[in-house]
C-alpha cells in the first residue's frame, strides 16, 4: 500500500465478539489477528487498576472478578441510564466501546506497522438514531474518524454480493451474540438493495447461553438439594455463562456436552443433549421465525412476495436448531456465509469503496480546475461510468493499487438502506391527546425527506418542542416509541392558537437525521442535525475524549 492511498477500516463491534478488516492490493478483505492471534476479539472489558484488558484475558477475568468486567455492552448503546461504576469512576457504553475499538485498532496498528483513523462500523439494522450515535460518538471517543456507521446485514451482503454473479433476492438471517436481524436484500447489477429489515437488538446467542445456566441451576438444585441459588453467587454464574458457551459450541458438533456446576460445598455433573438444548431454547427460534414472518408480510406491500436464497450469519446460526427450522419453515436449503467475519469484510469493502469515490471525486476536481472551471465540488451522479473509470485508472496507475474486477464493479455500484423504524413528532389531537404522528416511515428507502404542517395549542405561545419519536410498529401512543430527542422553535409574540408550524425530517443514507420547523407567519425557524439527549454531543464527546486517553488499553 503506497502512501498515497490511506487504507480504511470495516470494524464489527459485536456484542460478544468484534473484528477488524482492510481490503488489500489485490480487492480482497483482509481480517486482521489481533495481539493473540486471534481473528475476533471478545468485547469484554476488565478494569485493573489504571489498566483496562480487553479481550479474552477479561472474559476469563469475568469468572473471579465480575465486579471489575463489563459485557455485553452493544445492548446498551443509546442508553443514557446505563452507567459501569469502577473505583467511583462512572463509564458510559460509548466509553466502555471505545475501549473495545481501542483493542482492536491497536492490535491491527501493531500487526501492520500503520496508524489507523477512517473507519466504517456496524450496527445492528435495527438500531435506531440513539444507538447510531453513541456507536460513531464510541468511535471517536476511541480516535478515530467515523466515515459512516452502516448496517450489520448490508455489510454482509456487500461482501456477499461481490462474489455473485446472477441477480437474486436474498434473506440475510443473521443471529449474532446479542442481536438477531432479518433483512431483505436485492443484489444484481450495481445495485445492493434493502427492501425491509426487522429484528431484535437483545435476542442473541447469549439468550441461548442464558437457557443453560438456568437449566444448569435447576439440574443442580435437583441433585444436591442445596437450598441456595448457585446464580445468586457471581463468580460460580460467571462460570457458568463460560461453560454454557462452550457447551453450546459443543452441542453444535456432538449431540451431548458434559458440564459440572460447583456451588455452596456441593458438585453436581450434568449433562445436556442436543434435543434438550432445543428444547429449552425453542421459545428464542420460534422468536426469530415470527420477525422473520413480520419482515416478509413488509416485504409483500412493497412487490416482494419471495426470495432465491437465505444467508446465514453471525456465530449463532452454526447451531443446527437454526438451519433445521429454516427448512423446516421455508422448504429451503440455508447457506452459511463466513458467520463471523462477513460484517467486517463487508465493512471494510464499503469503507473503500467511500474512500475511492472521495478521490475520483477530488480527481475530477483538480481536472476540471486545470481545464479553468470554477473550483467546486462534483456531483458524481452527473458523472459517466468511462469519467469514473479514467479517474480510477489514473489513480491505479499513480498509487499503485490495483482495483480489481469486483472492486471497481463495487465504486459503481449504488447502495440502497431503509428505515428501521419509523421517525415522527409528539402532536396534540383533537380530544387534545398526545400522539405521534409519523414523518418517515419503517422500512422506507433512505435519504428520505418529507415534511408536515401542524398547528400551535394556545394563543401567546413563547415555543413550540419539536419532540422527535421513534415507533417500530407506528402506534400513535407516545409511550409505545422511544423519545429520540427535542428541538425548541421560539415564536414571536401574539401569535394566535392554531398558527402553522412546518416541521421537515431529512435522513441522509448514513442514518443521520436533520430536524428543522418553520413558524409559516412570522418566518422564524430552526435547523439542525440532530443530536440525541440519549447520547454526548461534539463537545462532550472531546472533552470525554481527552479523559479516556488516560486510560492504559490493552
Amino acid at each position: 500500500m503506497t502512501e498515497g492511498l490511506k487504507r480504511v477500516y470495516g470494524i464489527d463491534l459485536g456484542t460478544t465478539y468484534s473484528a477488524i478488516a482492510y481490503v488489500d492490493e489485490h480487492g480482497k478483505p483482509v481480517i486482521v489477528p489481533n495481539q493473540e492471534s486471534e481473528r475476533i476479539t471478545p468485547s469484554v472489558v476488565l478494569f485493573d487498576g489504571d489498566k483496562v484488558i480487553v479481550g479474552n484475558t477479561a472474559k476469563e477475568s469475568a469468572k473471579v472478578e465480575p465486579h471489575r468486567v463489563v459485557t455485553r455492552i452493544k445492548q446498551h448503546m443509546g442508553d443514557p441510564n446505563f452507567v459501569f461504576t469502577y473505583e467511583g469512576q462512572a463509564f458510559s457504553p460509548e466509553d466502555l466501546s471505545s475501549f473495545i475499538l481501542r483493542k482492536v485498532v491497536g492490535d491491527a496498528e501493531i500487526a501492520l506497522g500503520e496508524t489507523i483513523r477512517s473507519v466504517v462500523i456496524t450496527c445492528p439494522a435495527y438500531f435506531g438514531t440513539p444507538e447510531r450515535e453513541a456507536t460513531a460518538n464510541a468511535g471517536r471517543l476511541a480516535g478515530l474518524d467515523v466515515r459512516a456507521i452502516l448496517n450489520e446485514p448490508t455489510a454482509a451482503a456487500i461482501a456477499y454480493g461481490l462474489e455473485q454473479g446472477e441477480n437474486q433476492v436474498v434473506l440475510v438471517y443473521d443471529l449474532g451474540g446479542g442481536t438477531f436481524d432479518i433483512t431483505m436484500i436485492e443484489i444484481k447489477d450495481r445495485l445492493i438493495r434493502v427492501i425491509c429489515t426487522g429484528g431484535d437488538h437483545r435476542l442473541g446467542g447469549v439468550l441461548w447461553d442464558e437457557a443453560i445456566v438456568m437449566y444448569l441451576a435447576e439440574q443442580f438444585a435437583a441433585q444436591t438439594g442445596e437450598p441456595t441459588d448457585p446464580l445468586d453467587d457471581p463468580e460460580v454464574l460467571n462460570d457458568l455463562f463460560l461453560q454454557a458457551e462452550r457447551g453450546k459450541k459443543t452441542l453444535t458438533q456432538r449431540e451431548k456436552a458434559p458440564f459440572r456446576v460447583t456451588h455452596a460445598g456441593h458438585q453436581a455433573r450434568v449433562e445436556l443433549d442436543r434435543n434438550k438444548f432445543e428444547e429449552i431454547t425453542k421459545h428464542l427460534l420460534d422468536r426469530t421465525i415470527e420477525l422473520t414472518h413480520e419482515m416478509l408480510a413488509d416485504a409483500r406491500t412493497k412487490g416482494y412476495t419471495q426470495f432465491d436464497k437465505i444467508i446465514l450469519v453471525g456465530g449463532a446460526t452454526r447451531m443446527p436448531q437454526v438451519r433445521n427450522r429454516l427448512v423446516a419453515e421455508f422448504n429451503q436449503e440455508p447457506e452459511i456465509y463466513d458467520p463471523d467475519e462477513a460484517v467486517a469484510k463487508g465493512a471494510a469493502l464499503y469503507a473503500l469503496k467511500e474512500s475511492l469515490l472521495d478521490q475520483v471525486q477530488d480527481f475530477l476536481a483538480t481536472r476540471l480546475s486545470a481545464e479553468g472551471a470554477d473550483a467546486q465540488p462534483v456531483d458524481l451522479s452527473q458523472v459517466s461510468e468511462q469519467e469514473v473509470a479514467q479517474a480510477l485508472d489514473h489513480l491505479e496507475k499513480e498509487l499503485g493499487f490495483t482495483l480489481t474486477g469486483p472492486v471497481r464493479e463495487l465504486v459503481n455500484t449504488r447502495i440502497v438502506n431503509v428505515l428501521s423504524k419509523s421517525l415522527g413528532v409528539v402532536a396534540r389531537n383533537e380530544q387534545s391527546q398526545d400522539v405521534v404522528v409519523y414523518l418517515l416511515p419503517r422500512n422506507a428507502e433512505v435519504p428520505l425527506e418529507r415534511m408536515t404542517d401542524f398547528g400551535t395549542d394556545a394563543d401567546n405561545q413563547a415555543a413550540v418542542d419539536i419532540r422527535v419519536m421513534s415507533g417500530e410498529r407506528d402506534s400513535a401512543d407516545p409511550l409505545d416509541c422511544q423519545e429520540v430527542g427535542v428541538a425548541t422553535l421560539n415564536l414571536p409574540e401574539r401569535l394566535p392558537a392554531r398558527s402553522p408550524i412546518r416541521v421537515k425530517f431529512a435522513i441522509n443514507k448514513d442514518g443521520r437525521l436533520g430536524v428543522s420547523a418553520t413558524d409559516l407567519t412570522g418566518g422564524g425557524s430552526i435547523d439542525v442535525e440532530f443530536e440525541t439527549e440519549a447520547v454526548m454531543n461534539a463537545e462532550e464527546v472531546a472533552e470525554r475524549s481527552t479523559a479516556l486517553r488516560l486510560l492504559n488499553v490493552s
